[in-house]
C-alpha cells in the first residue's frame, strides 16, 4: 500500500474515531495494515475485497495471543459484526425438526443465535493456527475476534497445563450471535484405527462437561458441533449414539437443567441423514 493512500487511510480512521463512519474496504484496510505492522514484515495487500477479507482472516490465524490496541479492537468489532448481521441468522425458535429438548440443525454453527455453542477445541485451546483452515475452531475464532484467543490464553496461563481431553471450557463469545463459546478437547483417534472404550468414554465426557457447564452458567439453549469426528477420526455414526445417549441421560437425570433445547448441529449430508435416523428412524 502507497504511503500516499496510507495517509489518507489514517486521517479517515482518526475521523472515524470521532464518529464518522468509514466503509467495510476502509475498515479492512485498517485492519491488515495493523496486523502487519505489528509483525513487521513486507506483505502485499490485495486489492480486490474478497482477497483483503481472507488476508485479514489469515493474519488473526497466525497472531499469537498478545496485547493489542483498543482502536484495532473497536474497527475489527465494528467489522466483524457488520459481517455477521449479514448471515441469515437462525434462532431457537426457527429449528422446524424438535423432539423434545433436542433439535436437528444443519448449517454454519457461528450463525446460530443461541445461548451458546460449542468448540471442537485442541489441548492448547488457543484456536487454529493454520491461516484460512476449514476446521470449526478457525471458523470460530475467525468469527469472534482477537478477544476469544485473548481469553482463551488467560484461562491456559492461569491452569499452567494443557487442557484435558473430555474437559470444558466456557468463554464469551465476542462478535458471535451467541452469547458463549464452551470449548472441549475430544479424543483423537489415529488413522487406521478403531476407538477403543476409554474414547468412547471421553467422547461422553465431552458432552457431560459442555452440557454442565451450560447448566451451571444458566444458558438456555445449546448448539452440539460434531465432536472429534473429521481430523480427529471419530466414527460418525457411532460418535452420533455416543452424543444423542449422553445428551438424553443428562436431561433425564437433572429435572431442573436449565436448557431448553440442545442442538445437533452438523454440516455435511452424511452427518445430518445420521442424527436423523437416530432421533427419529423411520418416522
Amino acid at each position: 500500500m502507497h504511503f500516499g493512500y496510507k495517509n489518507h487511510l489514517n486521517s479517515k480512521i482518526r475521523l472515524y474515531f470521532g464518529g464518522i463512519k468509514i466503509n467495510t474496504e476502509e475498515q479492512l484496510d485498517f485492519l491488515i495494515n495493523y496486523l502487519i505492522d505489528e509483525r513487521n514484515e513486507l506483505i502485499d495487500i490485495p486489492k480486490d475485497i474478497q482477497s483483503k477479507k481472507d488476508l485479514f482472516r489469515s493474519l488473526m490465524n497466525i497472531r499469537l495471543p498478545s496485547q493489542i490496541s483498543r482502536d484495532f479492537l473497536k474497527v475489527q468489532d465494528d467489522y466483524l459484526t457488520h459481517e455477521n448481521s449479514n448471515k441469515r441468522l437462525t434462532s431457537p425458535e426457527d429449528i422446524t425438526e424438535v423432539k423434545g429438548k433436542i433439535a436437528l440443525w444443519q448449517g454454519d454453527i457461528v450463525t446460530l443465535k443461541v445461548d451458546g455453542i460449542v468448540n471442537a477445541a485442541n489441548s492448547k485451546l488457543l484456536g487454529c493456527f493454520i491461516p484460512m483452515h476449514k476446521c470449526i475452531d478457525n471458523v470460530i475464532h475467525s468469527a469472534a475476534g482477537i478477544q476469544l484467543r485473548l481469553e482463551c490464553n488467560r484461562i491456559m496461563e492461569s491452569q499452567s497445563e494443557d487442557e484435558k481431553v473430555g474437559r470444558a471450557k466456557i468463554t464469551d463469545a465476542y462478535n458471535l450471535p451467541s452469547e458463549y463459546v464452551i470449548h472441549t478437547v475430544g479424543p483423537a483417534i489415529p488413522q487406521g484405527f478403531k476407538p477403543s472404550k476409554k474414547d468412547c468414554e471421553d467422547l461422553a465426557s465431552c458432552y457431560r462437561s459442555c452440557l454442565e457447564l451450560a447448566d451451571a452458567n444458566k444458558l438456555e439453549s445449546l448448539a452440539f458441533c460434531c465432536i472429534s469426528t473429521g481430523l480427529f477420526n471419530f466414527p460418525q455414526r457411532l460418535a452420533a449414539e455416543i452424543a444423542i445417549e449422553t445428551v438424553e441421560d443428562y436431561l433425564n437425570s437433572n429435572e431442573d437443567c436449565s436448557l431448553d433445547l440442545v442442538i445437533f448441529n452438523v454440516f455435511g449430508d452424511d452427518d445430518y441423514l445420521i442424527y436423523r435416523d437416530l432421533l427419529w428412524g423411520s418416522e
